[in-house]
């Protein structure tokens, strides 16, 4: 494709982005495709010769589009939001234009300088500790698998990544019960096995329980396992637990646990001073994640991970190969050594547009207003006379479930919000997830796509009473 022709291209398809962030929530939210739908409608093999610009664009209207599920629709209420932003996407547009592979400060000055400075803004914005450095990751999961190698790498002095681990001890890794599935897949990846995860205990309010992770320290020191690292979750994904920093930190420190904090979704709302609680002991954390990509208006992929030693991160990952030698050394950060993957994407830049554009306040008045909606809509559905509330509103997310009168066995109960958030999902108008809270089907609602308003909230609470009691007649 030749510059005039990328051009003229580009103009079309910038004018249809347009009209699809102005008309997204006219889309069914979650796609309606049938598993196959979309495979049947692709060759088997690839062209042997090129096909016009029109062809492709044809079929992404005609084919990609009826199988997407719509992150960005105001109905979107499932898992967390992976929001989105106009400066955002300009963003993206420049960086895939620019094609910067950014490993090294000399492979892109700018944007590992970028980098470093709005991550020190981020870490500022958030309340989080002086001296603290911060470096995009692309997932949570990324992040929490840098934490569990840097604790592998301290606790043994370095000799894992030496010797491999039949050289040192049995090492364990604490969680709450109640932590992400990617904790466990991190300590697989770092090769402690599966049976060195302990699982901790949690509250009524699904926060782990210090008590019961003191019980685990000191029974996995007497039958000579070595404690390694806890992976502490503020706003976990099933009911939105807080895990209580400062006793665990005490236990850390005094066991020299490595102790990560995993906020993916509820860091963002570190950006509201009165949010600030749930960091209280933030002092004796090591390692720090939350996802800008989640509920700060970036797109997918954008991590922010930050680590009290970043010498420790650094020497946990760096391999100096002759051909990536610099002449800068230690004048520069290459953050190629912060992370597993040795390429780089210029994520930064898009981070940078988002806090220029909307700046601190605005974004503070996006997060709030989400936290808002979520409160009133959960304040209506304790209200209602069939509805119940199983976990109260958590920044911007609450579980529920339908409970009509005259049925108390929970295993129809069960079957019936099964049948409800299917029938809801299938309805195309909202999108929801469920988990399980105290062993009962529930009903998850987030609140957090950028462009979601109080009319979309009310619109929802409607679709799900009619839909919820039309199933029970």
């Amino acid at each position: 494709m030749k510059v005039e022709e990328f051009r003229s291209h580009a103009h079309q398809l910038v004018d249809w982005m347009a009209d699809y962030l102005a008309g997204v929530e006219e889309y069914p939210v979650r796609s309606q495709v049938a598993p196959g739908d979309i495979a049947a409608q692709l060759p088997a093999t690839a062209p042997e010769t090129g096909e016009p610009f029109t062809a492709l664009f044809a079929d992404f209207q005609e084919i990609v589009m009826p199988g997407m599920t719509h992150w960005q629709h105001p109905g979107f209420h499932a898992y967390f939001p992976a929001n989105s932003s106009p400066p955002s996407v300009l963003a993206e547009m420049l960086t895939a234009t620019l094609g910067a592979q950014c490993m090294l400060w000399q492979t892109s000055p700018a944007a590992a300088e970028l980098e470093e400075r709005v991550l020190d803004w981020l870490r500022q914005a958030l309340g989080l500790p002086e001296g603290w450095a911060g470096v995009i990751q692309d997932s949570a999961s990324t992040a929490t698998l840098c934490a569990i190698l840097s604790a592998r790498e301290r606790v043994t002095d370095f000799a894992a990544n030496e010797k491999g681990l039949r050289a040192v001890e049995d090492l364990v890794v604490y969680c709450s019960a109640e932590a992400h599935s990617s904790v466990e897949k991190a300590v697989k990846i770092a090769g402690l096995g599966r049976q060195a995860v302990r699982p901790i205990a949690v509250d009524e309010n699904f926060a782990m329980l210090p008590g019961e992770l003191e019980k685990a320290v000191a029974s996995d020191l007497a039958a000579g396992h070595k404690p390694t690292c806890l992976v502490a979750t503020l706003g976990t994904t099933g009911a939105s637990g807080f895990d209580p920093l400062e006793p665990l930190g005490e236990i850390c420190r005094r066991h020299d646990i490595w102790l990560h904090v995993d906020a993916a979704w509820a860091g963002s709302a570190l950006l509201l001073p009165e949010q600030r609680w749930m960091i209280a002991g933030i002092e004796a954390v090591d390692s720090f994640v939350f996802n800008p990509h989640k509920w700060l208006l970036t797109n997918f992929d954008c991590s922010a991970y930050y680590v009290r030693d970043p010498a420790a991160l650094v020497r946990t990952f760096e391999i100096v190969a002759e051909y990536l030698k610099t002449r800068e050394g230690d004048r520069v950060n290459d953050y190629r050594d912060w992370s597993v993957p040795l390429g780089r994407r210029f994520r930064a830049l898009k981070l940078w547009f988002v806090l220029r554009s909307y700046g601190l306040q605005g974004l503070r008045e996006i997060i709030s207003r989400h936290i808002e909606l979520a409160h009133e809509l959960a304040a209506k559905i304790a209200n209602a006379v069939d509805f119940e509330v199983q976990v109260p509103p958590r920044l911007a997310l609450f579980c529920f479930r339908y409970r009509p009168p005259g049925i108390s066995d929970e295993g129809r109960l069960d079957d019936l919000n099964a049948r409800l958030l299917e029938a809801l999902n299938d309805g195309g108008e909202v999108y929801l997830t469920q988990t399980r809270v105290q062993d009962r089907y529930t009903i998850r609602f987030c609140v957090g796509q950028a462009g979601t308003e109080r009319r979309h909230v009310d619109k929802a609470w409607q679709i799900i009473q009619q839909t919820a009691r039309s199933l029970a007649h």
